[in-house]
């Protein structure tokens, strides 16, 4: 039997972006992959939350610029003076936000069992954005599923496929 798990999602955007910064600061992990990490313990009563902002579909790091320099090149661009340049200049070139990241999940961190309406509430108060889908995933058949496709797939996609619109 598949464990589904609480799980919240947001579309990537600048003001998702400059949200996580201002109310989660710098990511605890930055991957290879593209993927930026957080965690927080500010879940309904003190779960640790993992924020997950996943890449798109067969990510490749901008030339020029380590996996560790992505986020903080991004979010410099986005607080700049002016309106957020699109596209970025990152490293060597030029991307869009939407050419790097599809989307924020947040999820309980170590297996607790969490309802999503509660979830959905403590993260939308955390990140001052409420979520734009909350439900229960399987996160084992979406793995499988990015894996098999030679991480190809769109995360975000396959988590909206089993999500709720809130």
């Amino acid at each position: 039997m598949a464990e589904l798990v609480a799980t919240c999602l947001w579309s990537i955007r600048p003001e998702l972006v400059l949200a996580l910064d201002a109310q989660l600061g710098p990511p605890v992990d930055s991957y290879v992959n593209g993927s930026q990490t957080w965690l927080t313990d500010n879940g309904p009563r003190g779960v640790t939350l993992e924020w997950r902002l996943h890449p798109v579909a067969g990510f490749r790091q901008p030339p020029g610029l380590s996996h560790y320099d992505l986020w903080e090149s991004v979010v410099a661009q986005l607080s700049g003076d002016g309106p957020a340049a699109d596209p970025l200049q990152l490293g060597e070139g030029t991307r869009t936000l939407s050419e790097l990241w599809d989307g924020l999940e947040c999820f309980p961190a170590y297996d607790d069992p969490l309802e999503p309406a509660p979830l959905a509430e403590a993260a939308g108060t955390a990140l001052g954005l409420r979520p734009e889908r909350a439900g229960l995933v399987d996160h084992d058949r979406i793995a499988d599923a990015w894996e098999h496709a030679g991480r190809e797939l769109s995360i975000v996609r396959l988590l909206e496929e089993q999500l709720d619109v809130v």
